[in-house]
């Protein structure tokens, strides 16, 4: 079966700016947000519940078993803090958001992250484990790193990248 529409994974450090970009660029492009974090918790693609950490412990066979038949038709916004699982040739580009450091001390805390899990985050955005991770599950040429600091940076990441989508379907008339 062959996509005529792109997979974009857009993933980073929890309250990077996941959802707000997945949202927009939906709306943008006509593509799903396909949020994991929903399907996790709707389709109980889950082994249990992390008390201390205030998560889900995701079962990624349930997960990659239920999500795959629709990333084989393409068109979707992957909205995760995690790429690596998702199957390289389902994947057309992967988008890293990045934040300061501090602005994202502030948008964890105000989501009341405990002590442990929030200086797990900060320390995985300032050792650029998600990007890292990133590069090296996928070919270099697909893995972009975009700055998410503020609503202006937002706007035009989604402009760039719908942008790209556009690219994609016109070099990509008959599918991959």
């Amino acid at each position: 079966m062959l996509r005529t529409r792109p997979n974009i994974i857009i993933t980073g450090t929890p309250g990077v700016g996941k959802s707000s970009h997945s949202e927009q660029l939906a709306e943008a492009t006509g593509l799903r947000h396909l949020s994991v974090n929903q399907v996790v918790k709707d389709k109980s693609c889950h082994e249990g519940y992390d008390d201390e950490l205030k998560t889900w412990i995701v079962d990624e066979d349930k997960l990659l078993d239920e999500i795959e038949p629709q990333l084989e038709e393409g068109g979707n916004v992957i909205d995760w803090h995690v790429c690596e699982i998702f199957p390289e040739r389902l994947i057309d580009l992967v988008v890293v958001l990045r934040v300061d450091s501090e602005l994202l001390y502030d948008r964890l805390k105000a989501r009341n992250y405990p002590e442990k899990k929030l200086q797990e985050n900060l320390d995985s955005e300032i050792m650029q484990v998600i990007l890292e991770e990133a590069r090296e599950s996928y070919n270099e040429q697909i893995v972009i790193e975009l700055r998410s600091d503020d609503a202006d940076e937002i706007e035009q990441n989604v402009e760039r990248i719908a942008q790209w989508v556009k690219n994609w379907k016109a070099d990509h008339p008959e599918g991959v």
